[in-house]
């Protein structure tokens, strides 16, 4: 065992050309501008003291709402540092009248609404699609496990597709780039190496802590969870159980990734497992240029460097120089992520 191994709570993002990382104390968002340049942000974390985030099961809820929220922020954030026209993101004349009428940003309502419409959407594709799909195929079946073990079948189908669709999009395989530069970056940190290029490069890009494996476990909670409920001859009744119990679902899971994340022993390897592979489909293998942007990001977060390291760290993985010199700046992907592991 490596004696040097350290563990964090740290964590983080990959977004459209660039990647955030989140410590307790800290967020830090960095970006790769066109001309190459690493545009860099940082922001202090709200910290959360009130009892519910320290009750289990609660706080895990709270957590996904906060993800949620904070993941929409990051979005907008990362596409002002790349220099991209945000005017379709501006908040509309309905979110300032909102925000006036309560007393907010308008930004802030935005992004509440943003996170709504972000959940509705997950909920209506991945929660009551399988529901009404099991109810017209379900045909003499009356057992409430078999039910919704087809359900959740249906559900975890539906995931799959969803993510083998999205990953064939241009802009989607540089972000899945991005998240695994993430995975690598604080896998070479919890080892005890030096964050380098070279270190990050080597290290898998599969985390235990990752979000997508939450999502399958989230999955799979739901399934037993719902076998508590009858399966109700009304699609409305059986709909809103289903959103009226999500909260627990999700608070459950959230529970149970802290938990498999906490060892390495064999038991937890082998439940971790299935979460894991499905990282396969969200991550891919960055190149240099990308870990380089990761590493940046997390030294940010973690708050160990001063201002000026963090700038010398930019500036020496910059590649405006290097613009004129190579015919191609960035290197193409590749599509042979799964040559590692």
């Amino acid at each position: 065992m490596n004696e040097n191994i350290r563990k964090t709570t740290i964590g983080g993002q990959g977004v459209l050309n660039g990647i955030m990382m989140r410590s307790p104390g800290k967020t830090a968002l960095a970006v790769r501008k066109d001309d190459g340049d690493i545009e860099l942000s940082t922001w202090e974390n709200v910290q959360y003291d009130d009892i519910w985030h320290k009750i289990p099961v609660i706080r895990g809820v709270l957590n996904f709402v906060n993800m949620m929220y904070n993941g929409v922020k990051v979005l907008m954030n990362s596409a002002d540092l790349a220099g991209e026209e945000t005017e379709d993101l501006e908040p509309s004349k309905f979110d300032k009248a909102v925000a006036k009428a309560f007393g907010k940003k308008a930004e802030d309502i935005m992004m509440g609404f943003a996170v709504v419409i972000s959940l509705a959407i997950s909920i209506g594709l991945f929660f009551l699609l399988p529901t009404l799909i099991t109810s017209l195929i379900k045909g003499n079946i009356t057992s409430n496990i078999v039910l919704n073990l087809i359900d959740g079948g249906i559900r975890i189908f539906l995931l799959l597709l969803y993510l083998y669709l999205i990953s064939k999009m241009h802009e989607i395989k540089v972000l899945f780039q991005y998240h695994g530069a993430e995975h690598k970056t604080i896998t070479c940190y919890e080892k005890g190496l030096e964050l380098n290029t070279d270190n990050v490069e080597k290290q898998k890009r599969l985390h235990p802590r990752c979000g997508t494996s939450y999502i399958l476990i989230v999955m799979i909670v739901s399934i037993l969870i719902y076998s508590l409920f009858p399966w109700t001859s009304s699609l409305v009744k059986r709909l809103l159980i289903k959103i009226l119990v999500l909260p627990l679902v999700a608070g459950i899971s959230y529970e149970i990734l802290k938990l498999l994340a906490k060892s390495d022993n064999i038991c937890f390897r082998i439940l971790r497992w299935p979460g894991m592979q499905l990282q396969r489909l969200t991550t891919r293998e960055p190149d240099r240029n990308i870990i380089n942007v990761a590493i940046v990001a997390f030294e940010a977060a973690l708050g160990e460097k001063s201002e000026e390291e963090i700038e010398e760290l930019k500036n020496g993985f910059s590649l405006k120089e290097k613009a004129g010199e190579d015919e191609e700046t960035f290197p193409e992907e590749t599509d042979g992520e799964d040559d590692v592991q």
